[in-house]
């Protein structure tokens, strides 16, 4: 089977799912959909590249196809995924993300001379939650949805908005956008019990849909409760590095700021974490968050993604509003306190990792939905 792949190439949630599909004996194409750093972790396929991207991390297994010594713009870039999709013709065409790789397929496609491959469009994060609320970004959301054979996403929620979308193609599985963890040979980066742990993890990210800052201010509020912890902060803008220098010197909280880390680096970190915080006005199925469930690491997430779908607040996760730093204080203060809450929690979760994320899990769903896109006509694609 061929697969083409049209995606974030920077992104090791491109690098992970796209690594459980190795070993299949498949011919595995990437086209990026941006100028940017080739992601180290992408091995053993092809990067068809219109965008001149930076491939001097890429291992050897990686072959980089520079498609045009020119910058590609976005019609530029349809064009020459559109010769990509002629001269290959993949089995499956799979954009990882909807707004740019889903818009950037549609295009091509569009300008396709010959009979259409089957195409997979992944939901990633919250793409159609909250981006689909604004009318900047709907209308393309929705020609997307309407118009791929397959949709894949990582919770319930987002196949009823596609569904409500006008979504006429089949939706497939649900299944983490980044694919499964290898549980076994994570058993060792794991700090056991979890009432043991004396760090606490805190998500960076500060934006349009980031609330590091408020996570912050709710940690400032328990400084007394975190005496003899450490704070981690993980994948900081600038303004939040700063703003937990300041909060650091007038509470006396010990905050590290964690740069550029490998996944297992990441997950190291979770493995040692009492407490994993992440805050974002929306999400889909958070990674961080099923990352500090697998490394048991009790979560705090706000109550705007999908993890609801997966553990119960106050008994393996405490979930509070993205903008309420007392929330997060609050929650915080509870996990610090109740040793039992978090190592139940810890066990619970572990059980929930083994039946939904363990990569020998997860892998075997991951390819079926490629053989079952390769073998059928989608009612989107038309007689």
């Amino acid at each position: 089977m061929r697969v083409l792949f049209v995606a974030m190439a920077d992104s090791i949630h491109t690098a992970r799912w796209i690594r459980q599909l190795q070993g299949q004996g498949w011919d595995l194409h990437l086209f990026p959909v941006e100028r940017g750093r080739l992601h180290p972790e992408l091995r053993d396929l092809t990067v068809q590249d219109a965008f001149g991207c930076d491939g001097s991390a890429l291992p050897d297994s990686t072959r980089h196809v520079c498609l045009d010594g020119r910058e590609a713009g976005r019609d530029r870039a349809a064009e020459a995924l559109t010769a990509v999709v002629e001269g290959l013709r993949p089995d499956v065409v799979h954009s990882l993300e909807l707004l740019k790789a889903g818009g950037l397929v549609l295009a091509a496609l569009e300008r396709l001379a010959g009979p259409r491959p089957p195409w997979m469009a992944t939901n990633w994060g919250s793409e159609i939650a909250l981006l689909g609320r604004l009318p900047q970004y709907a209308p393309a959301l929705r020609r997307i949805v309407a118009a791929c054979d397959y949709y894949t996403c990582e919770c319930e929620r987002d196949v009823a908005l596609a569904r409500a979308w006008g979504l006429r193609g089949e939706a497939l599985s649900v299944l983490p956008n980044a694919g499964g963890f290898d549980l076994a040979a994570l058993e060792t980066l794991r700090r056991e019990p979890t009432s043991s742990r004396r760090l606490v993890l805190l998500k960076g990210y500060q934006g349009w849909a980031g609330r590091a800052l408020v996570g912050l201010r709710g940690l400032e509020r328990t400084a007394e409760a975190l005496d003899g912890y450490r704070v981690v902060l993980y994948s900081p803008a600038d303004d939040v590095a700063l703003a937990a220098a300041v909060a650091s010197q007038e509470t006396g909280i010990p905050i590290d700021i964690a740069g550029e880390r490998s996944h297992l680096e990441m997950l190291a970190l979770h493995g040692q974490a009492r407490i994993s915080i992440g805050l974002s006005l929306c999400d889909g199925l958070s990674t961080s968050f099923l990352e500090a469930m697998v490394m048991g690491s009790f979560p705090i997430q706000s109550d705007t993604g999908c993890a609801r779908e997966w553990t119960q607040d106050g008994v393996n996760a405490l979930f509070v509003h993205p903008n309420d730093a007392d929330g997060v204080a609050a929650a915080v203060g509870r996990a610090l306190g109740d040793d039992r809450m978090v190592d139940e929690a810890a066990r619970l979760n572990g059980r929930l990792a083994r039946e939904r994320l363990d990569a020998a899990v997860v892998r075997p769903q991951a390819v079926a939905l490629y053989e079952r896109a390769a073998a059928r006509r989608s009612p989107a694609a038309g007689p």
